[in-house]
């Protein structure tokens, strides 16, 4: 209990103290995101997770646990993928590679059937991109994410399974510590190396806490706790499905972006969706109990497609307001725009 809030602690500390470093570094030599905030951020929470998590072992104060090392392993690879991808243009192809390779080791050592290791491949890879995509607005996805690591934290320790709580809970307080520097005004954003190691991370854990579990619990329970970047991403999908834009393309239309459209501000659109993931996550908590039924999870499954159609009737593409004249704009209408655009997914 002690080792696991020292290393919280420390993780949230070291975070915020190495990204505040890697931005001034970044300021100092010029490597900056499109909206010209440094966005090599995900450097932090990557080393601080992976450091904090193999300093148990390394100090003889707490066992990594059975199959950690591995599941490191892997979200080490997609993080410097991620890193990759942020510094230079990297391939679909590549991509898809690189995390399919690294989700099949997990899901081998966590020897599943091969119907259901194939299932499981697929899934970490899309909550991989959900979490990815949702790193849009600031604050949003660290918030999102903090959550869903906590009550994931809290599966793995209930199952057995400390080392995975432990991975977790650091995880959910090294992004607290970034959420310092990524709250609205953003002074430095995660970029792929850090929103695809922390869905990887987040998807692949879930995988190996619920080997064995049942079925129809597990799924209901994993809905519920990824309710929030499952929304958004079927959001974005259909809605640039229906307009013919690039599916890979960035813009401004994810869910905090039609919220701030609605005339919540950029901080309140994140804390909507934190709450938003809290009251998912504590019903995945109340399944996974056997508190609730799985089937408690279907009211939830209608709140998705009802959140996307009502979302959708928000305007985000060449609306009115995009189609004025242009004229000059004052310093602070040019940085709402920068904002409202977002540009990170």
């Amino acid at each position: 209990m002690l080792h696991g809030l020292a290393a919280a602690t420390a993780a949230v500390v070291l975070t915020a103290l190495l990204a505040a470093l890697i931005r001034a570094l970044m300021l100092r030599f010029g490597r900056r995101g499109r909206d010209t905030t440094p966005h090599l951020g995900g450097i932090a929470v990557a080393l601080v997770t992976l450091g904090v998590a193999c300093a148990g072992p390394l100090l003889d104060v707490a066992e990594l646990g059975e199959g950690v090392a591995p599941l490191l392993a892997a979200a080490g690879a997609v993080a410097l993928l991620g890193l990759v991808g942020d510094l230079r243009p990297l391939g679909v192809r590549v991509r898809l590679a690189v995390e399919v390779a690294a989700a099949t080791g997990v899901v081998t050592l966590a020897g599943l059937s091969p119907g259901a290791g194939a299932l499981a491949v697929l899934w970490i890879v899309f909550v991989t991109h959900a979490f990815q995509l949702l790193d849009s607005s600031d604050g949003a996805m660290g918030a999102v994410a903090a959550v869903t690591a906590l009550g994931l934290a809290v599966c793995a320790i209930a199952d057995g399974h400390p080392g995975h709580g432990l991975l977790l809970s650091v995880l959910a307080a090294a992004l607290t510590g970034f959420l310092l520097h990524n709250w609205y005004p953003a002074r430095i954003h995660l970029g792929d190396c850090g929103s695809l190691f922390t869905g990887f991370l987040l998807a692949s854990s879930a995988v190996a806490v619920h080997t064995g579990a049942p079925g129809a619990q597990t799924a209901a329970e994993l809905f519920a706790l990824t309710l929030v970047v499952l929304t958004d991403t079927l959001l974005v999908l259909v809605s640039r499905r229906r307009a013919g834009r690039p599916m890979l393309r960035g813009g401004g239309d994810h869910i905090a972006h039609r919220l701030r459209k609605l005339g919540l501000t950029t901080p309140g659109s994140a804390v909507v969706l934190g709450v938003a993931s809290l009251t998912a996550t504590v019903v995945g908590l109340q399944i996974h109990d056997g508190r609730v039924d799985p089937v408690a999870v279907l009211p939830l499954g209608l709140v998705v497609p009802v959140a996307v159609v009502l979302l959708l009737r928000v305007p985000v593409y060449g609306d009115a307001a995009h189609r004025r004249a242009p004229h000059a704009r004052t310093p602070k209408e040019s940085a709402a725009a920068a904002d409202l655009a977002g540009g990170r997914g």
